[in-house]
């Protein structure tokens, strides 16, 4: 009894796992939206924090992007059909390999440049500084 060729997903298993991404590079990925009947790309481009499960069938990694001072983060399938290609933008040399260290990094830094901006305020605009403050303990709480 031969096997045949079997084809189970609809994408190159080869090429995907040859697809070298690490945590720490940019990187952008056109996923497949289905609206109705049509069908179109769209990109994804932000930093990657966590590679998970490696080139296994169930392997994922997480992208970070901020939209308008609003952190997002998606969890994209390595071997997904709805991920049409992952290019990568930049590499940057790491030694860690989770980077979940970015979201509190990126939080203080907001805080340091809100307090900055605020020492730098005449004193008639430092009237206003009971809503700063409360903006700087909402990114604390975040």
């Amino acid at each position: 009894m031969e096997l045949k060729n079997i084809k189970v997903s609809p994408i190159d298993m080869e090429a995907r796992k040859a697809t070298d991404v690490k945590p720490g590079d940019s990187v952008r990925v056109w996923q497949k939206i289905q609206e109705g009947e049509k069908t179109r790309l769209q990109a994804f481009e932000g930093i990657i924090l966590a590679k998970k499960h490696g080139k296994e069938n169930g392997g994922t990694f997480t992208v970070r992007k901020v939209v308008d001072g609003v952190a997002v983060e998606r969890i994209f399938p390595m071997f997904s059909p709805m991920i049409d290609k992952i290019e990568v933008m930049k590499r940057a040399k790491i030694r860690r390999a989770k980077l979940y260290y970015i979201r509190e990094k990126a939080a203080k830094d907001l805080k340091r440049h809100m307090k900055s901006e605020f020492m730098n305020q005449s004193p008639k605009e430092k009237v206003a500084a009971p809503e700063i403050e409360k903006e700087v303990e909402e990114t604390k709480a975040e």
